[in-house]
């Protein structure tokens, strides 16, 4: 009887979480229940950092002779010391930053030998998970992997090899060696690690367009929202849920300036994490000519690299909830395809994130 109501119950969790069959209706994107974060600190995205790895040196073999009762010179009996161990780099999707890198990774040292042919213990190795896409290159800038597959590693410091013991060295013409060798020292390398594929979407615009009120309205992420331009220093990540359990990732990119191209302003810097979005949401302020806008930003982005004006996009217009942002939306609405919204009232968000999905599955399909 027990056992039957313990299947009933597995059967009900099974069907609860099963997913919902597709429907031909386009998904729907679902408000978070979950407040915010009260925190005072506020976690910064970080897509590329320095990291030494250092590796563990091998344990000490051991110099040593057994003495039994019955016979006081039985020979030696040191042991080999432990292995040192490695670092490793590893990808997985449960990691999307490389904000919990320490500047320097240390791997434990292998244990030295003992008497009585014991040996060392070998050193635990080191596994630091990274976002899929992490892409690890050397000090000259070279790339040396690109881990790109969940669960592929790269082994960033190699451990030293424990020494042998005299015991190794024993031959029939050395019958009491008195030599071991010193454990061997681990690797210690230094790389740049940079995450290629930061988020699904990116949020283009010129400072104090309002990307960062979006993404407030949007997602549970709190990035700093002020009235003065250069508000967003680093990029903010949120995730927007759907309710056909997918989720999509959107990132608040730092401003664009004209001559971003030229490395003006936060320059390539941030023209990096928009070659890292596999769709971009070019966000105008509608209160400040929109159409120069786009043209400048437009501009930019082709410049740094052609083929990203080809990446799926959207152009929206932000702060017609404003009479003035209203005229400009109206009058550039008439020639080019533009979505109108307010960040501050919520207009129009559901359209916009309806879009951002279909450039999300539109992506998908083409994988």
């Amino acid at each position: 009887m027990i056992i039957t109501n313990i299947l009933r119950r597995l059967t009900k969790t099974q069907l609860a979480l099963k997913p919902r069959p597709y429907s031909q209706d386009a998904p729907k994107a679902l408000r978070s229940l979950k407040a915010k974060s009260s925190r005072p600190s506020v976690q910064f995205y970080v897509d590329a950092c320095r990291v030494r790895a250092v590796a563990g040196n091998g344990g000490d073999g051991c110099i040593s002779f057994l003495s039994a009762w019955c016979k006081q010179h039985a020979g030696p009996d040191g042991g080999d010391g432990g292995h040192g161990g490695h670092v490793i780099f590893q990808a997985t999707h449960s990691i999307k930053s490389l904000n919990h890198f320490k500047p320097v990774i240390q791997a434990k040292h292998g244990e030295k030998g003992f008497n009585k042919e014991c040996n060392g213990k070998n050193a635990g190795h080191i596994i630091v998970p990274v976002p899929i896409g992490t892409i690890v290159k050397n000090a000259e800038g070279t790339v040396l992997a690109d881990l790109d597959t969940e669960g592929v590693m790269f082994v960033a410091a190699r451990g030293g090899a424990g020494g042998r013991g005299n015991k190794f060295f024993l031959t029939d013409t050395e019958q009491a060696p008195s030599v071991a060798e010193v454990g061997a020292v681990g690797e210690s390398l230094s790389y740049l690690l940079e995450v290629r594929s930061m988020a699904q979407v990116g949020l283009v615009g010129a400072p104090n367009a309002g990307k960062s009120s979006l993404l407030r309205a949007v997602t549970r992420a709190r990035p700093t929202v002020a009235p003065y331009p250069f508000t967003t220093l680093k990029p903010h990540i949120g995730m927007v849920p759907y309710d056909d359990y997918e989720q999509v990732a959107i990132a608040d990119l730092p401003g664009l300036i004209p001559g971003s191209h030229k490395n003006y302003g936060l320059g390539i810097q941030f023209l990096k994490h928009i070659e890292r979005c596999k769709g971009l949401v070019y966000l105008l302020d509608g209160t400040q000519n929109p159409e120069e806008q786009y043209t400048s930003l437009k501009y930019e982005v082709t410049q740094y690299k052609e083929e990203l004006s080809n990446r799926p996009s959207v152009v929206v217009v932000n702060k017609i909830d404003l009479p003035e942002g209203k005229r400009n939306y109206e009058k550039m609405k008439k020639k080019l395809d533009v979505l109108g919204i307010s960040a501050k009232t919520g207009l129009n968000l559901t359209k916009l994130l309806s879009v951002v999905r279909k450039m999300y599955d539109a992506d998908v399909i083409t994988k």
